[in-house]
């Protein structure tokens, strides 16, 4: 009872009422004693619905049961199974006491005591053992209630049930089982599994080892597939589950039960066909799984790919392309969220399927004799549609079908021819017998006269789709020309130009009022700056183009510093005056490269253009992750919200300053992000490079300084004298753009900087440290050769010192030893003429050696004596003592000694005589 007092402080400390938390303890401690300690069944029953019903209405009575209830409502689980309204009992508490009660109104409480009953509840493996046995009661109401109870845990403590359920033997066995159920039973039993195989992966091989996917595709036939209700939509998402990101269980689909019944679920029956909520939901779960087969499993999987361009063309195959289209295309009642999900599936059947392209290239939609190519009616859909997130889906098509196609850009670009003056203002519905080509013109210059840039911006985005790295496209489109509304009032304009001039318009139009941007204003100039950003790239032609007319390169600058444009607009106007600077070969002296950095540097500096790059880089398009693909997986609680989308949300920020449509994060795709950081490196050092060395030295033409024919003298002073001018003039420049460098090296060189107000001379700070940079680091390179090779002679001119002084010792070694032997020679060349001559010198050394040999072994005897004396006194001292000791004992000394003298004598003597 320890437990229950310290439960009833902190119950009363949670819920405010200490007095009512004490009642509701002492409530649920009597009644789980009359369970526990009751003698009669009626009684322990009662209790057991008493304790159930106020475990459902209190929270303090859920805290109450979790500190003292579980042992007695288990007890009862394992040994009062024969008693099956006391175990239905049991398991309806356990649902109660985990269930969350929520409150209208009131502070959310801090500890939510479901929660910590759940804990407490799934910590124990034998619990969970023991409920997973119950599905094999007979009774429908048991297993109901252990189904409810199962996945109230696993909703609450999911990552613990899951490990629990894997350690007991045959626990998802039971669990399949019950799809096999009634009705009611097999619902329960299929909201269980999709909880469980959300994420763990060992769940779902095991779910599907036991025979998943042929019951999941039986559920939903039976309950009338798309027409079905939310069974099929948990059928749908169970089955999602088991796809998601495992390549093997999408194999086991392929080869087991292939894609027929899940293409027959996108299948539309009937004359009319009605959208209901959930039949919108189900479609949409049954384009997802579409979907996840298409991804072909996880990233690290190295036979994703295979698997991916596997699963692809059996779908088409099956003609899930027909359904698509009818979905997508040709049912526009459909709602905008399905047609979308079926237009961004198309797109993913298609990217890097030649075959399926082609597939779709042939495709014809539509009745006759009122038929057109499925193409078509995807472009008619992206000019006209009034849904921002169907515009996007359509021009995902696009994107994918052009994508390293070059052979299907050059189709599509074939048809853009201009249509005439009077077909260009003939009623919209007329185009449906229009080519790909013209629907897209009409869509580009349509805007004029009707002041719908909006759709001019559209058309343009489909267009940087066929021009992207095609030099032949880009050539091709470049030389279309748009006559005038009154041809005789000028000459045709190229296309390029007319684009310009909409986005001018488009600029002009947004602040003619004086109010604050709309929402379609902040995307139209970005995505037609995407399109001549991708024309110019790497296109010489298509700058010259541009170039061409001199209000553009001015109405560029102009919109790289306007401070009221958004942070993408000013970024991608200098990139695409980059453009005009690295991919510039013209020979013109006004519109060549050194003509565009010029009017760069004195229009805005250096310095403030390249901060337009940095501010660009730094915005959210160019550092959100561009993971448009990847969608948040279809449940019960967000299906809801999706199927009801209608548009992108708007932002409600979109009319403060420098903010970017969200739009543009699905029009800007990775591989333009990684064009436009491409082209800002370039063109970088392309600017420095040019400002730098500003112009090649002017050939000076022998004829510009000799007098022509026929020419008068005062004529010809007066064209020298001009020439004069000429030169002298750039030589002024020079002059003077080398002090400006000069002057501004010396204030970075000193720590100084320039004031932002001095524009010239803050435009040169990049540039001149840039040049350091490379002379620095020019000179660096060079003196690090240079210490290399000095290391490298040091080094062997002391190998070579060393071995010069190992030589010289060497050599005074030998001649020191030839000296030796030099001398020996002599000495030995003397004895040998003494020895010959028989002087007497040699023979007194020999007398000299024996005396010496002499003298020494007679020392050696002497020695020897002495020795042997030492030893004769100390024997006879050893003689003196035990004579003495024996006399004590009265022993005769004599008499013992008799005879050894005489023995000893004769070697002595005989000794001596030696000696």
């Amino acid at each position: 009872m320890d437990l229950v007092s310290g439960y009833k402080g902190v119950v009363g400390l949670v819920f405010g009422n200490e007095n009512s938390a004490s009642n509701e303890d002492s409530y649920v401690e009597r009644l789980l004693n009359r369970i526990s300690n009751g003698q009669l069944a009626e009684d322990r029953r009662s209790a057991m619905i008493e304790l159930q019903s106020v475990v459902v209405e209190s929270q303090a009575a859920q805290l109450a049961f979790g500190a003292m209830g579980f042992p007695v409502i288990m007890g009862v689980l394992k040994e009062e199974r024969d008693d099956v309204e006391m175990v239905r009992g049991a398991l309806e508490t356990l649902v109660g006491a985990l269930t969350p009660i929520e409150h209208g109104k009131g502070p959310k409480k801090e500890v939510q005591p479901a929660l910590m009953n759940t804990d407490l509840l799934s910590r124990e493996a034998d619990s969970i053992s023991l409920l997973l046995s119950l599905l094999s009661e007979e009774d429908f109401y048991v297993r109901y209630y252990t189904l409810q109870l199962l996945t109230a845990l696993l909703t609450n403590s999911p990552n613990r049930l899951q490990e629990a359920i894997l350690t007991i033997p045959r626990g998802i066995t039971r669990l399949m089982d019950m799809l096999m159920d009634r009705e009611v039973i097999r619902n329960e039993a299929l909201l269980l599994l999709t909880y469980l195989t959300r994420e763990a992966e060992e769940i779902q091989k095991i779910v599907v080892f036991e025979g998943a996917f042929e019951k999941i595709f039986s559920i939903i036939k039976e309950e009338g597939g798309s027409e079905g209700g939310v069974v099929v939509q948990d059928c749908l998402e169970l089955l999602n589950n088991l796809l998601r990101s495992n390549a093997s269980n999408q194999i086991l689909l392929r080869e087991t039960m292939g894609f027929d019944p899940l293409v027959s679920i996108l299948k539309l029956r009937g004359s009319s066909y009605n959208f209901t909520q959930q039949k919108t939901i189900i479609l949409l779960s049954a384009l997802e799984t579409i979907n996840l087969l298409m991804t072909g499993g996880p990233e690290a999987d190295p036979g994703k790919d295979a698997n991916k361009l596997t699963n692809k063309t059996t779908l088409v195959q099956k003609k899930v392309l027909d359904h698509l289209l009818m979905l997508g295309v040709e049912s526009q009642w459909a709602p905008v969220a399905v047609r979308c999900a079926a237009l961004r599936c198309i797109g993913d059947l298609i990217a890097g399927h030649p075959k399926n392209r082609d597939i779709l290239t042939s495709k014809v939609l539509g009745t006759e004799p009122q038929v057109e190519p499925a193409m078509n009616s995807i472009l008619r859909i992206l000019l006209r549609t009034s849904s921002m997130q169907e515009f996007i889906a359509a021009d995902y098509i696009f994107k994918n079908f052009c994508e390293k196609n070059a052979d299907g850009q050059t189709m599509l670009a074939s048809t853009l021819t201009p249509q005439p003056h009077s077909m260009t203002h003939a009623p919209l519905e007329e185009d449906v017998n229009m080519s790909f080509g013209s629907m897209l013109l009409r869509g580009l210059t349509l805007s004029e006269n009707d002041g719908d840039l909006e759709t001019c911006c559209r058309a343009a985005s489909v267009l940087s789709h066929v021009l992207k790295d095609n030099f032949q496209c880009k050539e091709r489109v470049l030389r279309l020309e748009l006559e005038e509304p009154m041809p005789s009032l000028g000459v045709p304009e190229p296309l390029m130009h007319r684009i310009v001039k909409y986005m001018a318009l488009a600029s002009s139009m947004k602040n003619k009022d004086g109010k604050s941007k709309t929402s379609g204003d902040l995307y139209v100039q970005p995505i037609i700056l995407k399109l001549l950003v991708t024309w110019l790239a790497d296109c010489p032609s298509a700058v010259h183009c541009f170039l061409d007319s001199r209000p553009h390169l001015t109405y560029l600058l102009e919109l790289v510093s306007n401070s009221s444009a958004t942070v993408c607009i000013r970024g991608l106007a200098a990139v695409l005056l980059g453009e005009c600077v690295i991919y510039n070969k013209s020979n013109d002296n006004g519109k060549n490269a050194f003509a565009v950095v010029d009017t760069i540097s004195q229009k805005l500096g250096l310095t403030s253009y390249f901060l337009k790059f940095d501010e660009m880089q730094k915005s959210f398009l160019f550092t959100s992750a561009k993971s448009a693909q990847h969608h948040k997986p279809l449940t019960r609680s967000t299906a809801a919200s999706l199927a009801e989308i209608e548009d992108v949300v708007e932002n409600d920020s979109l009319d403060q300053k420098d903010v970017d449509h969200p739009i543009l994060s699905a029009i800007f795709d990775d591989e333009f992000v990684n064009l436009v950081k491409s082209l800002e490196a370039d063109i970088r050092e392309s600017i420095v490079e040019v400002y730098s060395h500003p112009k090649s030295k002017v050939a000076v033409v022998p004829a510009e300084l000799e007098q022509r024919s026929g020419e008068s003298e005062g004529e010809y002073i007066k064209r020298l004298k001009a020439f004069v001018e000429k030169q002298c003039s750039e030589i002024q420049d020079l002059l003077s753009r080398n002090a400006l460098l000069a002057e501004d090296l010396t204030k970075t060189g000193g720590g100084g900087s320039s004031q932002p107000g001095q524009r010239v001379s803050g435009g040169l700070d990049r540039v001149q440290v840039e040049t350091l940079r490379r002379d620095l680091q020019e000179t660096s390179q060079r003196l690090e050769m240079l210490k290399a090779e000095k290391s490298q002679i040091e080094s062997e001119a002391s190998m070579y010192q060393n071995l010069a002084g190992k030589m010289e010792s060497d050599l005074k070694s030998l001649s020191d030893a030839y000296n030796s032997l030099e001398q020996a020679n002599l000495h030995l060349e003397k004895e040998v003429k003494a020895l010959k001559s028989g002087g007497p010198s040699t023979f007194s050394d020999v007398e000299a050696i024996k005396a010496k040999a002499r003298e020494e072994a007679q020392k050696e005897s002497e020695a020897e004596l002495n020795d042997l004396l030492v030893c004769l006194g100390q024997e006879q001292s050893r003689v003196e003592k035990l004579s003495a000791r024996l006399l004590e004992l009265g022993e005769d000394v004599d008499k013992l000694l008799e005879g050894i003298g005489d023995e000893s004598g004769v070697p002595e003597d005989g000794e001596e005589e030696e000696d």
